[in-house]
């Protein structure tokens, strides 16, 4: 793995802080740190398609720099940003893969979900991350951030882990929760998630190596 070049692909369970963890980690590394509705926006405030994605390298650098310029006011912005345009599931997948991969080549980053683990299975300079926690912290912490009943909680993380699973199966054709796709697992039951950062950033500073 080459230090001075990575990209932190970070998977999570509904509940288990998978996202503050990347969003701490990317503030540590001072990198960006790409989700799914940033990585949408992106893709359809550009009108974006796969031939246009595969024709990247040959546009101007400022282009990227549009592009970057978009993501930081995107990711500043205190409410979400109305999507404008449609398109299907499929379609998304394999434009947000392919910007995906261009945005990792041109800057060090940290993505969450997208089935990252799979698009980037072949990187060299790729840490595949597993978050996961035990279930009663995963409701706990559910029902806090969005100030509802356990009971509520418990169901939509059974909602969102069930249509996470089916969007990694659709398109990578395996399990998310299988662990040969990442090079770390972590329950954050069991290890201080600020721990986690700090060992990622570890990581890839040249600091801990994955054995």
């Amino acid at each position: 793995m080459d230090t001075n070049k990575y990209v932190i692909v970070v998977n999570r369970e509904a509940g288990s802080g998978g996202k503050e963890i990347a969003e701490k980690l990317g503030a540590l590394l001072n990198v960006n740190v790409y989700s799914k509705a940033a990585i949408k926006k992106l893709v359809e405030h550009f009108d974006l398609n796969e031939e246009e994605i595969e024709q990247i390298r040959s546009r101007k650098q400022n282009w990227w720099d549009e592009v970057c310029q978009f993501y930081k006011q995107f990711a500043a912005a205190s409410d979400p940003l109305a999507i404008d345009r449609e398109v299907t599931p499929k379609q998304l997948y394999h434009t947000e893969a392919k910007l995906l991969k261009e945005l990792a080549a041109k800057e060090n980053c940290v993505i969450v979900g997208r089935a990252g683990f799979h698009i980037f299975k072949d990187d060299p300079n790729a840490i595949k991350v597993f978050i996961m926690a035990d279930r009663k912290d995963r409701v706990e912490r559910m029902s806090q951030k969005l100030n509802i009943s356990d009971k509520e909680a418990d169901k939509i993380i059974d909602e969102v882990d069930k249509q996470r699973e089916n969007f990694t199966k659709t398109f990578s054709g395996t399990s998310r929760y299988d662990a040969r796709n990442y090079d770390l697992v972590y329950n954050v039951s069991c290890i201080d998630p600020d721990v986690v950062v700090r060992t990622l950033a570890d990581i890839v500073k040249g600091e801990k190596h994955i054995s």
